[in-house]
C-alpha cells in the first residue's frame, strides 16, 4: 500500500464520519416535525457504509492463490470507506403523544411524532465524531511518516 493510498483512505473515512454527522444534525433538528412536504411525519434517517474497492470481490480461493504466488498482499487491500446510501428507518416506532389541540391530532387526540431519540441521535454523534478524529489521527500520522522521510532523503 502506497502512502498516498493511506491519505485516501482516511479521507474517505472522514468524509463519510462527516456526512453521517450531517444526516444526524438532521435527525435532531427534526426530532418534533409532525408534517413533512408529503403531509407525513419525519422518519430518522440512517447512514449506511460499505468498504470502498478497486476491483470486483472474488473468492477466496483466487485471492489467496495470488497472494501466495506475487507474495503481495496489494490484491486484498481496500481503499476505503463509501456511503452507498442514505434509509429511512421503518424499524423503529414513531412516537405517539395524547394532544387532542395539535393540528395533526388524529381522530382519537393522538399525534404521530418521529422515530428520533434524541440520546440514541446524540450517541450516535459521539461515534462519528469519535471515528472522524481517529481518521484525522491517521492521516496526520501518515502525513508526518511523509515529511520525515523526505528530510531523511535530503
Amino acid at each position: 500500500m502506497g502512502l498516498f493510498s493511506a491519505f485516501d483512505i482516511n479521507a474517505s473515512g472522514m468524509t463519510a464520519e462527516r456526512y453521517r454527522m450531517d444526516i444526524i444534525s438532521e435527525n435532531v433538528a427534526n426530532a418534533s416535525t409532525t408534517r413533512t412536504a408529503d403531509g407525513t411525519p419525519y422518519r430518522r434517517k440512517v447512514v449506511a457504509f460499505e468498504e470502498k474497492t478497486e476491483r470486483k470481490p472474488c473468492s477466496f480461493s483466487h485471492i489467496f492463490g495470488k497472494t501466495l504466488h506475487e507474495h503481495s498482499i496489494n490484491q486484498v487491500v481496500g481503499t476505503g470507506v463509501r456511503v452507498p446510501g442514505v434509509y429511512h428507518d421503518y424499524v423503529t416506532e414513531m412516537n405517539m403523544a395524547y394532544d387532542p389541540s395539535h393540528p395533526d391530532a388524529d381522530e382519537n387526540g393522538y399525534v404521530t411524532y418521529p422515530n428520533v431519540n434524541i440520546i440514541t441521535e446524540m450517541t450516535n454523534m459521539i461515534d462519528a465524531s469519535r471515528a472522524y478524529e481517529a481518521n484525522s489521527t491517521a492521516f496526520n500520522a501518515s502525513k508526518a511518516m511523509a515529511q520525515r522521510g523526505l528530510e531523511i532523503g535530503s
